[in-house]
């Protein structure tokens, strides 16, 4: 990844609807969500929402399919990898274990370790 493709990336993220958005939509891999689904759970009008979904969309964070008359919305997770990997690229000046933590913490990805 490119920088500059990082600065469009964290800058579509850089408002509070559209990160909300995209942690939403995180949360619902794999299936997505519908445009209007996504508006009502952030109680955003419909118009407003598609237009941070274009943003989102045109940096590579969300992909649209059309579902009959729905426009189903999925993150895009090999997007967030790649831009994840862009931050980590140099990590810690060639001492992996000073990031042992943040890597520990991202393969947990929110799953219980305990079993229950």
């Amino acid at each position: 990844m490119e920088i500059t493709n990082a600065i469009t990336s964290f800058a579509a993220l850089s408002q509070d609807t559209r990160l909300k958005a995209f942690r939403l939509l995180v949360s619902q891999e794999p299936d997505g969500l519908p445009a209007g689904e996504i508006a009502r759970q952030l109680s955003v009008p419909h118009n407003t929402m598609s237009a941070h979904l274009s943003v989102l969309s045109r940096a590579g964070w969300v992909v649209s399919q059309r579902q009959s008359r729905q426009i189903i919305y999925r993150a895009s997770l090999s997007h967030m990898e790649a831009v994840v990997q862009f931050l980590l690229q140099d990590c810690c000046a060639g001492h992996p274990e000073l990031c042992a933590s943040l890597v520990d913490h991202l393969s947990g990805c929110g799953v219980n370790k305990s079993g229950s």
